[in-house]
């Protein structure tokens, strides 16, 4: 971070742009950071707050109270975010996120997320990843949702993993405790699209959209592991990783989960989450090249109130509609 940087326009910077005389001055600030710099306020031109798109003019003094730097575009560590380690090696390293909390910050002022606390305890995370505020996480889960969470150690580590994600061959198993009682397992299929009026808050099935739509296509399997009271606890199996993909498809086959009053479900009076747990992943090991399966342990909330509450041979439950 720059601060209490001054200096006058030189001759050669007459009628340049000020957010391009700053980044000359400042090179290891960025043309993005010297804007929001300038439109935050903190950047004087004689005594006046500057202007984006303002040009120089001879002699003209420039003041700048804080500037951010590249590195400084990077996950900040803060020791209070406790961290639930359930795995560790010299690649990898898997956290059991609670419900509450971001998987990463979505600036670097940013405090209180899970990449956060993760910093504190393993430093090196802050320079890996091609996503600075990721911080070598591999993936993200919402902040409702409780669970495994991946990040690598290494580079040669993050590559090879990332690799298994953007092709797919990472299976991906979650809890659900959903509405309703399912009878027997099942798979769903489904072309989804973000909501046009709630764009990356909501997905819809793609079909119900006017046009022509981004189409994302979505495949999760479910199978009912018991119940709970009304409601019925899911293994859920994700073959791709569309954005609320459990949570959209659930609901479209006639199951929100339990307090996703996004999808559709009922609110329950002091629920703060809804009911969904990111179990666990099965990969290929980035550095033995072994299988490997790692859990995270899930919440009182995701286990069937007794044997006798089993899924088989229940009245009224019911298999999902057709997806197609």
């Amino acid at each position: 971070m720059l601060t209490g940087l001054t200096f006058t326009a030189s001759p050669q910077e007459v009628g340049t742009r000020l957010d391009a005389a700053l980044l000359a001055r400042c090179p290891t600030s960025s043309r993005a950071f010297c804007r929001q710099a300038i439109v935050a306020g903190r950047v004087y031109v004689n005594g006046r707050p500057g202007l984006k798109g303002g040009k120089l003019a001879a002699m003209d003094i420039v003041q700048v109270q804080r500037l951010k730097e590249r590195d400084d575009n990077r996950v900040q560590p803060d020791p209070d975010v406790p961290v639930d380690l359930v795995f560790a090696d010299e690649a990898l390293l898997a956290f059991n996120k609670p419900a509450g909390i971001a998987v990463q910050p979505l600036s670097s002022d940013e405090r209180g997320t899970l990449m956060n606390g993760a910093v504190a305890r393993f430093p090196e995370l802050a320079a890996l990843g091609d996503q600075p505020l990721m911080a070598g996480a591999l993936h993200r889960i919402d902040a409702e949702t409780s669970g495994l969470v991946l990040a690598a150690r290494s580079a040669q580590a993050f590559d090879a993993l990332r690799a298994q994600f953007a092709a797919q061959t990472v299976e991906k198993r979650y809890l659900a405790v959903v509405e309703g009682h399912v009878a027997v397992p099942g798979r769903l299929t489904h072309d989804l699209a973000h909501h046009p009026g709630l764009a990356f808050c909501r997905m819809v099935d793609a079909r119900s959209l006017a046009g022509a739509p981004r189409r994302l296509h979505a495949e999760t399997a479910y199978r009912p592991l018991g119940f709970i009271g009304p409601n019925t606890l899911l293994e859920v199996t994700i073959f791709t990783g569309v954005t609320h993909q459990i949570r959209c498809q659930l609901a479209l086959g006639g199951w929100p989960i339990v307090n996703d009053i996004l999808y559709g479900a009922r609110p329950v009076a002091g629920c703060t989450r809804h009911l969904l747990h990111a179990l666990a992943a099965r990969f290929t090991h980035p550095v033995s090249g072994r299988p490997c399966c790692i859990e995270a342990p899930a919440p009182e909330a995701f286990q069937p109130i007794s044997e006798g509450q089993r899924t088989r041979g229940v009245p009224g439950a019911r298999t999902a509609p057709s997806a197609r």
